[in-house]
């Protein structure tokens, strides 16, 4: 067995675990939120400020990978809308929740134990530049869109009220604190944390990749299928292949250095993660359809991100 499929079986072989887990009542769902809390609230936190202190992001060009990357989402959000309101007939806002469970990738729970296995910490530090700037920018999409189409369309967009949600949601973002705790650090210039204090932050960050799997599994038992399956099929297919071709053109016309092309990629290629789901909670419509996408694609993933691996490794080498 390959290092590669090695390392996509044991990522996918932990988020089984969790799904089984929850299937068979080892665990209760009260469990599996706990668990979701400790690795988003406090091991991926701390997992990104370690990297943000010391990482090297000399040759790491984040503006083309932005571009590349944003631009290949805004696409599949724009496709994911129109595939499930004009083939699959639902209204507006369900199809802001399609085109968000399109175009939003799991760089979280599953992104980030995926991309330390697969790249090690030189494409964490890659994804790290997505983290920082995915959260708000796929966030800001989020919030204005509800504003548009959350209460049907009859009330005027005010600027002030969008920007002070988002501003609202952002700073108080766990993984957006331990970004800009770690830059300021940086920053700073101040000693290094005293030894003690690194290997705690150390020992919290190193459990950051098998909890935040093992919860993942958890979040799809809680979850699972029920109803409107083609088109989640329809939108986990845009998710795992239209948007991950996107990018990978978009990556090899900017010629972006290969590690970032590699990362920028898989990334695009990973499942939605839950936050489509909880924005089609708040907006009170297409539960299920990002509920049924999120389990679908995850299942699928294990083979296609296996796929687009290969192909990133042949490109980009």
């Amino acid at each position: 067995m390959s290092p590669l499929t090695e390392t996509v079986l044991f990522v996918f072989s932990l988020v089984a675990l969790g799904y089984f887990a929850g299937l068979t009542g080892y665990l209760r769902p009260a469990s599996g939120e706990g668990i979701s809390d400790f690795a988003v609230s406090v091991a991926m936190p701390l997992l990104l400020f370690q990297t943000m202190v010391k990482a090297d992001f000399h040759g790491v060009a984040p503006w083309p990978l932005w571009g590349a990357y944003f631009a290949a989402a805004a696409i599949t959000w724009a496709a994911g809308h129109l595939v499930t309101t004009r083939i699959f007939g639902r209204d507006a806002r369900a199809g802001v929740v399609g085109g968000v469970s399109s175009a939003y990738s799991n760089v979280v729970l599953l992104g980030a134990p995926f991309i330390l296995g697969i790249f090690g910490p030189s494409g964490f530090e890659v994804l790290s530049l997505l983290v920082s700037v995915h959260l708000p920018v796929m966030m800001m999409a989020s919030i204005v869109l509800f504003e548009m189409f959350g209460r049907g369309g009859d009330e005027h967009v005010h600027p002030l009220r969008v920007l002070r949600s988002f501003l609202r949601r952002l700073f108080i973002n766990p993984l957006i604190i331990g970004i800009l705790l770690g830059l300021a650090w940086r920053l700073s210039g101040v000693p290094p944390l005293p030894r003690l204090v690194m290997r705690l932050v150390d020992a919290l960050a190193n459990t950051a990749g098998p909890v935040a799997l093992f919860a993942m599994g958890l979040s799809l038992r809680r979850f699972g299928i029920s109803g409107n399956v083609r088109p989640a099929l329809a939108l986990s297919a845009l998710k795992l292949f239209l948007m991950p071709a996107l990018v990978l053109a978009f990556v090899w016309l900017l010629s972006l250095p290969p590690m970032t092309a590699k990362v920028a990629v898989v990334v695009a290629a990973l499942p939605s993660g839950i936050n489509s789901y909880l924005i089609a909670v708040q907006f009170n419509t297409g539960q299920a359809l990002a509920s049924n996408q999120m389990t679908i694609a995850t299942a699928c993933a294990a083979v296609t991100t296996a796929f687009w691996l290969t192909i990133v490794l042949h490109v980009f080498g």
